[in-house]
């Protein structure tokens, strides 16, 4: 069964409005190298995807300028490849750009339409996983289902969530037989990983149907009415054992940075044999640790320079950590300068952030100190 992509940049942006301010979900930046969609860009390629479409709909520049031509995915192709299906109007004809995500997939139809895949893999730019996504897709066309969501079982009271997430309920068939929003607080639950694999005509004929019955919500409108009137739509669950992030908020940003720091996140994230992460290139020198400098359990990137005390943190490219700094638990985004004699705890700093000496800022786990692009304090 042949595939093909189909990813939405800007879905959830306002879960996370620190970074999407300025750029949206699927460029905000990740693991001191990565931009979200970089995971979910490697799964489709790893998994032999060649055709992605990316629907964008606005602060795109940054993601455009990421992505290029996609020949760091292997993706530069005259047939297939990459497609940037900018931002339209709703087929309500109101003049507005998509406020949902069946609104987007219906600005996407002519993208759908010239697909000759048998079927569409979906997916998200706000979760963090390496999948096999060639194993849902051929459970998929054994199962015959309609449509099959990726589902993972998770201990909701360790999981972090700042916003109501689907949970699916399913036979031993792995027959879907409810869907439930809500914000789980305690047990294993089965929730959506926003990745699901749809038959294409079956995906042009509901969106067919939802424009012409005037629908707005793929979850209230089509996923619930068809599994509530026994409409005969095949859904079915693929349950994925991997390691998985979601991310919903700052605080949960920050958290799912750290667990990087983790043995565990880092083989289940980036050590997965024949499935690496790809992201654009960059020809930085390497980073430099001056003497008397050091660095302990932390993801540092190419090009930058250590004078400083590094502990517990990710740094993006180009950072500098001035003499006598301390900088513990933090996040600090692409060329960030640190002073001297600067102390940073559980803080978190955008793109181009300057810190001059002498300062001493601190946040704590489940409220981490923020400072947007280009500030400086």
């Amino acid at each position: 069964m042949t595939a093909a992509g189909l990813i939405f940049a800007n879905i959830h942006d306002m879960s996370l409005p620190e970074l999407t301010r300025v750029r949206s979900m699927a460029s905000v930046p990740f693991g001191s190298r990565y931009r979200l969609i970089d995971f979910t860009l490697s799964n489709m390629v790893n998994s032999g995807i060649t055709k992605v479409g990316v629907i964008t709909q606005y602060n795109y520049q940054s993601l455009l300028d990421h992505l290029g031509t996609g020949k760091d995915w292997d993706l530069a192709r005259r047939s297939g490849g990459i497609k940037l299906i900018p931002p339209n109007v709703t087929s309500s004809g109101a003049g507005r750009l998509p406020t949902s995500r069946l609104e987007s997939m219906q600005s996407a139809i002519d993208f759908i339409t010239h697909c000759t895949e048998d079927c569409l893999v979906m997916s998200d730019c706000d979760i963090i996983c390496n999948m096999d996504l060639s194993q849902v897709i051929e459970a998929h066309g054994k199962s015959g289902a309609d449509v099959t969501f990726v589902t993972k079982r998770v201990d909701a009271s360790r999981m972090d969530l700042a916003e109501q997430v689907i949970c699916v309920t399913a036979d031993d068939q792995g027959r879907v037989t409810d869907f439930v929003m809500k914000k789980p607080t305690e047990g294993l639950v089965n929730i959506y990983t926003n990745i699901m694999v749809l038959k294409r005509q079956y995906l042009l004929n509901m969106l067919a149907d939802a424009a012409a019955r005037g629908y707005t919500s793929f979850f209230h409108d089509v996923l619930i009415h068809s599994v509530d009137q026994h409409s005969g739509v095949d859904y079915r669950v693929f349950e994925y054992d991997g390691w998985y992030a979601y991310i919903s908020s700052l605080e949960n940003y920050y958290d799912c940075s750290m667990q990087l720091l983790t043995q565990e996140a880092r083989e289940g994230l980036f050590n997965v044999r024949n499935r690496p992460v790809l992201t654009k290139v960059r020809n930085s020198a390497p980073s430099k640790y001056c003497e008397g400098s050091s660095v302990k359990n932390s993801l540092i990137a190419d090009g930058c320079t250590i004078e400083g005390t590094v502990e517990n943190s990710v740094l993006f490219r180009g950072v500098k950590v001035g003499r006598g700094s301390v900088v513990r638990n933090c996040i600090l985004l692409q060329d960030a300068y640190i002073g001297s004699d600067v102390t940073l705890d559980c803080v978190v700093t955008d793109k181009d952030v300057v810190i001059r000496d002498r300062r001493h800022l601190s946040g704590c786990e489940t409220m981490p100190f923020f400072i947007g692009k280009g500030g400086s304090v």
